[in-house]
């Protein structure tokens, strides 16, 4: 089958799903109410089903009043009865499949059930669905007259007693339809390498010669893996190496702060769409050119609910739906699933800037903010300055961290970066007075605790060796993949780790 009769088919099929989801934008919360039906009524006689009463449940109410919220930990103990062969303990049909994760700050591996209804329903629709948007907005696109250069994560699958364990990206190259391996790069053994360096490599030398038409992965490992394409083929351009790429596909942290280092080796037409996916679903998918808002998709066997973050853990904590969202409130985002995991605190927290239809853009983490002073300063608030700082100084980073530095009684504290520059800054102390000012305008909280120095100090910053996270990383086993090293701690542990290796 050429690639040419491929496109043309591969785009007709894809682009009559833009019909249904056109149907859940216009009617959001009777698809949501639609998923809740069929999520209560597939695990209706499970253990968990049965005993919170999933039979009598008619409603949004009655599941919120009879099901309570819960995370990773308070859920593991079900999970592992999973993974130790019950049947029929939170889903109805057999999960074979886990996602294993380690997370951002600590070396515990998590295992997230995924059952083929999530495969399927979820994660390989919510591919397509990012070919068949993309490809709506761009109707001259070329995309199937070549290939996808994927790069994720470098953990094989294990199997123990016929479970199977490993990276989500493993798990879904290992059940990849064999259309999609048609136009995807590396070939699977590459790409579930374990050792990160030598799988750059191959990688490298793998795809030189082939039409690249799109990426896929995180931007700060997609950044490492281009900049090592350009140095093999002697080009200043990628678009010189590969002159039919046309779209670049990210996710996993936020792209802003390596924006520029992507502009200023693409092409101008390379256009970039944002996913929002984790081991536990598919959640968000840019919908429009140049947009920085994802489209919640609403139709992948999710249920959303939410809860207000400045309220999340205290007794006044409200946990609402779809129906009673605000647009540009930070909420701690809770999910029910078809892999069975119920209302279930994923630990990432968004804000609408729309409701009709519901579009998001991703804050931060629950546990990734600094607030030692009552600053309540979140990622997306120091990275959002942070870009406009390095836009203003012509000046780019490998990656960074932030976290509090505690003085005594008659002094006040002050944030701590630790930044690795790629670009350094001509002026260090102007670039970090602008950051420092930059963050006060946009947080209101900050500028407060900053007014005359007398709960916080201006912020410092220090500077990381060259290689400094990525030997951190290296060294906690998290090269590749949707590895990242937290950008704001509320403690010192991460920021002093990094000082003794710098």
């Amino acid at each position: 089958m050429s690639f040419s009769f491929l496109n043309t088919v591969m785009t007709w099929v894809l682009k009559k799903r833009i019909h249904q989801i056109e149907l859940f934008m216009k009617y959001p919360l009777e698809v949501q109410d639609e998923v809740l039906t069929t999520l209560l009524k597939s695990a209706v006689n499970t253990e968990f089903g049965k005993k919170h009463d999933f039979k009598s449940i008619k409603n949004y109410e009655g599941f919120s009043r009879k099901v309570p919220i819960t995370n990773y930990e308070e859920f593991f103990k079900l999970i592992d009865r999973s993974i130790k062969g019950e049947q029929n303990v939170f889903w109805n049909n057999p999960i074979k499949w886990y996602a294993q994760s380690s997370g951002t700050t600590n070396s515990v591996s998590k295992f997230i059930p995924v059952s083929n209804e999530c495969l399927e329903d979820c994660h390989f629709k919510a591919g397509k669905d990012v070919l068949c948007l993309y490809i709506n907005n761009n109707v001259n696109s070329n995309l199937f007259s070549g290939k996808s250069l994927r790069l994720g994560g470098s953990k094989k699958l294990y199997e123990n007693n016929n479970y199977y364990f490993g990276d989500l990206s493993a798990i879904l190259i290992d059940n990849l339809p064999i259309w999609a391996e048609m136009i995807s790069t590396p070939n699977n053994e590459i790409s579930l390498m374990e050792k990160w360096d030598e799988k750059i490599d191959a990688i490298v030398q793998s795809t030189l010669n082939e039409n690249v038409t799109s990426l896929a992965g995180v931007p700060s490992w997609m950044l490492t893996l281009l900049n090592s394409i350009l140095e093999n083929s002697k080009k200043i351009n990628i678009n010189e190496v590969w002159e039919n790429l046309e779209v670049y596909f990210h996710g996993g942290v936020n792209f802003n702060p390596y924006r520029n280092e992507f502009k200023k080796i693409l092409s101008d037409d390379v256009k970039f769409y944002e996913t929002y996916n984790a081991s536990e679903g598919f959640f968000a998918i840019q919908d429009r050119n140049d947009s920085s808002e994802l489209l919640l998709m609403l139709d992948y066997g999710i249920y959303y609910e939410f809860i207000e973050s400045k309220y999340y853990g205290k007794l006044n904590q409200k946990i609402i739906n779809l129906s009673q969202v605000k647009k540009n409130i930070n909420y701690v985002m809770v999910i029910s699933t078809n892999s069975g995991l119920w209302r279930y605190v994923i630990g990432d927290t968004i804000r609408f800037s729309s409701t009709f239809p519901f579009r998001i853009r991703i804050t931060g983490r629950i546990k990734n903010f600094i607030n030692a002073f009552g600053e309540e300063l979140i990622i997306e608030n120091a990275e959002n300055a942070l870009e406009k700082t390095l836009k203003d100084h012509n000046s780019s980073i490998i990656d960074y961290t932030a976290a509090p530095f505690f003085m005594g009684e008659s002094s006040s504290g002050y944030h701590e970066w630790l930044i690795e520059f790629k670009n350094f800054p001509k002026n260090l102390k102007q670039f970090t007075i602008d950051l420092d000012n930059n963050i006060q305008k946009i947080n209101s909280d900050y500028k407060s605790k900053r007014f005359k120095n007398i709960t916080m100090s201006q912020l410092i910053i220090k500077t990381g060796r060259k290689g400094l996270f990525y030997d951190w990383l290296k060294k906690k086993k998290k090269l590749g993949g949707q590895n990242k090293v937290p950008r704001l701690c509320n403690n010192r542990d991460l920021i002093e780790e990094l000082l003794e290796i710098n």
